[in-house]
């Protein structure tokens, strides 16, 4: 996790373009090329990227999944999610499948991507982050596994001004302990589309909310309780990073911590006690 930094290989996509534009075709030939090892035309597995507005941040994303390391059979599928910028110039300069949905939220973007991959399972990706080069292998290794529905990983802040790594850290290590207990008896309430996989078949029958709704990650995990388990990869390399960007809306960092805290304070006596939501 790094106590006082982010990993290093973070820093091979930390590119610093503003705009679209500004990249230049060097820098998607080299990602491409990376791409066409990866991806075949019979995958057994789909990552499925929603974006919104990340013109940029695609470009770090799929950078950091371009250098996975794994003989599965893949495909990324990129939903642009009725972007305003300049995100589909950006998807249309990568070798991905490319699809647009113009009705606004990660679940109709999602629904999208699931009802046309072609791999038997789906690792959800978010725009913003970026993926260690273990990451679909240690995903897949627990998805495969018999009886399992569903799998989710955890994640870390890449440090920025007034979000030192140090206190990120903390904050991560407090995480991870909070998963745990909520794992017990509501594993659903951990699964985030930053680092998500399912398998199709059952997520086809679940389906996503087709509205902006926020938790439709959680949602499908809760209706993938009925056709088996949810697993947590708990193993620290195949972490994925992203921005504060979640926090900084609260304020600084004690302000988004606080709030974080009430949060799940009022849900504890309800994870051990209370009744499971209708799926």
């Amino acid at each position: 996790m790094g106590l006082f930094k982010a990993p290093d290989w973070i820093n091979d996509f930390t590119f610093d373009y503003e705009k679209a534009h500004d990249i230049p075709q060097n820098v998607f030939d080299e990602i491409n090329a990376g791409l066409d090892k990866l991806q075949k035309n019979d995958p057994l597995v789909t990552v499925l990227i929603s974006a919104w507005n990340e013109e940029v941040n695609i470009l770090r994303c799929l950078a950091s999944l371009s250098k996975q390391r794994t003989n599965i059979p893949m495909e990324i599928i990129v939903v642009n999610n009725n972007s305003q910028d300049n995100t589909q110039y950006t998807i249309d300069k990568f070798h991905v499948r490319s699809l647009f949905q113009g009705i606004q939220g990660c679940g109709p973007a999602r629904q999208l991507g699931q009802e046309n991959a072609k791999g038997k399972y789906i690792l959800l990706a978010d725009a913003d982050c970026l993926y260690p080069d273990c990451w679909i292998e240690e995903m897949m290794k627990v998805l495969q596994q018999r009886g399992v529905s569903c799998v989710y990983g955890r994640y870390s802040f890449i440090p920025e001004k007034g979000f030192p790594r140090f206190q990120l850290f903390f904050f991560e290590k407090m995480k991870d302990v909070i998963a745990e207990f909520r794992h017990l008896r509501k594993p659903y309430l951990n699964c985030f589309g930053i680092s998500m996989g399912f398998v199709k078949e059952y997520s086809l029958k679940v389906g996503f909310v087709m509205t902006k709704f926020w938790g439709d990650d959680g949602k499908m995990a809760l209706g993938l309780m009925n056709y088996g388990k949810i697993k947590q990869v708990k193993i620290n390399k195949a972490r994925v990073w992203t921005g504060v960007r979640s926090l900084q809306r609260d304020g600084n960092f004690i302000e988004a911590l606080m709030k974080r805290l009430k949060k799940e304070a009022k849900r504890f006596t309800g994870n051990f006690f209370g009744k499971l939501p209708e799926s």
